[in-house]
């Protein structure tokens, strides 16, 4: 389906575009721009705290400090503070999140915890990702630059009235900054190592009934793992990236708002080093932090789409939002989103110089989401009613490329057994190949092959939700909600797999070939979710609160291929839902220089869905060997303490600090197999983050400002079952970013660091390779630096 703008009616309350309290000392100037339309006391008060911020978690405006909901923000100012320039490096800052981007086409984002990131089409996701309050959380389609924000926002725990079906664990929510009243505009250039070259800005023009902005970022950058292949052009981890964003505001009378943004994002970065922890190169042994060899496949163009290892991807994005105040106390939003992604990586999954394992992953998909809410406040009650319809189709299609002499060679010395030349190995000690060498010096012909499988999924939701708070005096509210949800589910697989000229049978372990034929299956499900809450007001600046709220993770419709005497036929398999318990407390604490939190919070689950990679051909899921499978792991549970602290001790000078820690994992339990006693992929125990801002004038004019800051995340797995071999150990980043602002801050000269020790770690390990006993192996960002000049006009 080619992109068009679908813009109708939508949804969602004075709130879709949730302001959080930010969690590295954001405070309420950087949230001047909340939804028109909500009130509530105190909302819009100028004598606000300095470090008190107007949110709009509940859908109606409030201080934060009375949101019984475990909340971190960030606002788009801090984020420039901080000096980052994506959503993982963000995740740093706030507990209990951390985000994984392996590539842009792969992010995996982990609430306490728990991660989703499969890219299958069939499965459904764990952790809501919101942009402009809108459902984006398919894994292909989620990854946005993080430019001209106005904040990113952290909801932990299940919400299930406030945010749709995915929000099992919580929900992350970007807000891009809207169009405002005048003429203003900014424009910025950043220089730093490996030839990072950054330009972004935005124009701001309108009036108080319609005004409009553009903005864009357009980020380059060297890869950081030189790759010593000769048939590369580019190295690995090179960046090339385009974002574009259009937005309108339409305000023709104080009680109606309209907000259309329009988003375009495009990357065409290079490979992801997935470097062999197994396979010496021309450099020396095996060293995930060294040089990579990775030369692909002399067939990769024919059979995957591209010669070159890397990342073609396109998204593009329509959002209408309208919120209308139909009296004093009644407010109608809607929101209605489309999105749609086009994307084709291309990857090494043996980790070598040998065409062994040459995969690519092409994923396309769209998405329709509507959603309509009432809104209602007084003195005494707050309710909320409505309901979303959310559709979306695409598929993943897996195409692989080898040559079988070379494949069956390092196949054969994976398993301890005799390839087609006896004595050679797959990968000398110098790097070399011999088997696959002996096709340049004429002593053999090569044998191309290629095969490919795709899963599709179709999926629609329906569902009504109501929210009602009662407030039988100012000093307490109680909450209580649901969502009535259900759902139809549509799943597809389909192979092209070849028999091998050498062997007589499908080349890859376990693949089986469907004749062209698409196999389907498709279910209907229902469930309700609900949540309560409750908040105490002990004093003006103390609260206190706790809620129960259930979370739910869609089943699984996994379809495979599997034999039947002679016949290839469908191998359908139902993994039921999961669901999550979630009950947390905790107390806020706001004065004019302190912001404080300190909540604590259990998880129980049922049914806990792990993804892991096929490695045996008879696998029960009928996929073949390096495809990714979502299955029950039975029983799991989390306990959990997250603290946050902001400290304004004078006008010039901000310090913030935060710690989030997790014991959890799968139940230690028999009945929970291989998995028992497991902690979940890509969770640490503790999390902590701490620094200052510094922003002092110094006259005329000017001022000078720093942020530097310390993060801490301790050992993590990236895999269930657990590996010591496949694990990363305790990180710890230095960051900083400093400079001078001359004219009233229209002009500014910052210098940045990130990783200022140049710590050496991991950001993923395993991958398909694994799943063929080679593990790769994938290094994190080294040490970046570098200067950004900014100007800006108008108000």
């Amino acid at each position: 389906m080619k992109f068009r703008t679908i813009v109708r009616a939508t949804i969602l309350s004075a709130a879709s575009l949730l302001p959080l309290h930010a969690a590295c000392a954001a405070t309420a100037d950087d949230a001047s721009d909340t939804e028109a339309g909500a009130e509530a006391d105190g909302a819009g008060d100028q004598d606000q705290p300095d470090n008190q911020i107007v949110v709009t978690a509940q859908k109606i405006e409030q201080r934060e400090t009375d949101v019984p909901i475990t909340l971190s923000a960030v606002s788009g100012k801090q984020i420039e503070r901080l000096g980052v320039s994506d959503l993982d490096e963000l995740s740093n800052y706030v507990p209990g999140l951390n985000i994984q981007e392996q590539s842009a086409n792969n992010p995996g984002i982990v609430i306490r915890g728990i991660t989703s990131d499969s890219g299958s089409s069939q499965q459904g996701p764990r952790v809501t990702l919101y942009y402009n309050g809108v459902d984006i959380s398919r894994s292909r389609g989620s990854y946005q630059a993080i430019y001209d924000l106005e904040r990113v926002e952290v909801i932990k725990g299940p919400q299930a009235t406030l945010f749709g079906t995915a929000s099992a664990v919580g929900a992350i929510s970007l807000v891009s900054a809207k169009p405002r009243p005048g003429v203003s505009a900014e424009l910025s250039g950043q220089y730093g190592n490996y030839n990072t070259t950054v330009l972004s800005g935005f124009v701001n023009a309108g009036s108080d009934v319609l005004a409009g902005r553009i903005a864009f970022e357009w980020r380059g950058r060297d890869g950081y793992v030189q790759n010593l292949a000769a048939s590369q052009k580019d190295e690995l981890y090179s960046q090339d990236q385009l974002g574009v964003r259009g937005s309108l505001r339409f305000r023709p009378n104080d009680r109606l708002t309209v907000d259309l943004v329009g988003t375009y994002d495009r990357q065409r970065n290079g490979g992801t080093p997935f470097v062999s922890g197994t396979y010496p190169t021309p450099a020396g042994p095996a060293n995930p932090f060294g040089d990579a060899d990775l030369g692909g496949s002399p067939y990769s163009a024919q059979a995957l789409g591209n010669s070159q290892l890397g990342l073609v991807r396109d998204v593009y994005d329509a959002n209408l939002t309208a919120t209308y105040e139909l009296t004093d106390n009644l407010t109608f939003t809607t929101v209605n989103g489309y999105r749609e992604f086009d994307s084709a990586e291309v990857f090494d999954a043996d980790g070598g110089p040998a065409p062994f394992l040459e995969f690519a992953e092409i994923a396309k998909g769209w998405q329709f989401s509507h959603e309509g809410r009432f809104s209602y406040a007084d003195p005494n009650w707050r309710a909320s009613f409505g309901w979303n319809f959310f559709t979306e189709k695409g598929h993943q299609n897996v195409p692989f490329s080898t040559e079988e002499v070379t494949f069956l060679q390092c196949l054969s010395e994976l398993f301890g057994a005799t390839g087609p030349v006896p004595g050679a190995p797959c990968v000398a000690s110098d790097g070399s190949v011999p088997v696959y060498d002996m096709i340049g010096a004429g002593l053999r012909q090569a044998i191309p092959y290629s095969s490919v499988f795709e899963n599709r999924g179709e999926n629609q939701s329906y569902s009504l939700f109501a929210d009602t708070t009662w407030i039988p005096m100012p000093a307490l509210e109680l909450t209580a909600g649901a969502r009535v949800l259900i759902e139809q589910r549509k799943s597809g697989y389909v192979t092209d797999v070849p028999n091998s000229v050498l062997t007589g049978a499908p080349l890859v372990p376990g693949q089986l070939d469907t004749g062209g034929e698409v196999f389907t299956a498709r279910r209907s499900f229902s469930a309700v979710l609900p949540r309560f809450n409750a908040l105490y007001r002990v004093t003006p600046e103390l609260n206190v609160y706790a809620t129960v709220s259930k979370g739910r993770r869609s089943p699984v419709v996994s379809l495979g291929a599997r034999k039947s005497g002679a016949e290839v036929v469908p191998n359908y398999q139902l993994i039921p839902e999961e669901t999550v318990w979630n009950y947390e407390g905790g107390l806020k604490f706001a004065s004019r220089a302190v912001f404080a939190s300190l909540g604590a919070y259990l998880q129980k689950y049922k049914g806990f869905q792990v993804t892991r990679t096929v490695s045996d051909p008879n696998d029960p899921s009928g996929l073949p060997v390096g495809s990714s499978i979502t299955e029950s792991a039975g029983s799991a549970g989390n306990f959990g303490v997250e603290a946050e602290l902001n400290v304004k001790p004078t006008s010039w000078l901000s310090v913030f600090a935060n710690v989030g820690y997790i014991d959890g994992g799968i139940d230690n339990d028999a009945a929970n197999g291989v998995f028992a006693g497991d902690r979940f992929r890509l969770q640490p125990e503790w999390q902590a983050a701490g620094g200052f801002t510094v922003d002092y004038p110094i006259g005329g004019g000017a001022r000078i400002f720093a942020t530097p800051s310390v993060t801490y995340r301790s050992r993590i797995f990236f895999e269930v079952p657990n590996k010591a071999n496949i694990s990363q150990g305790p990180v710890t980043l230095v960051n900083a970013r400093a400079g001078v602002s001359f004219a009233e801050g229209r002009y500014e000269i910052a210098g940045y660091i990130r990783n200022a020790t140049d710590e050496d770690y991991l950001l993923d390990a395993g991958n398909t390779g694994g799943a063929f006993g080679i593990p790769t192996f994938i290094p994190a960002e080294p040490r970046f630096y570098g200067v950004q000049l900014t100007a800006r006009f108008g108000g």
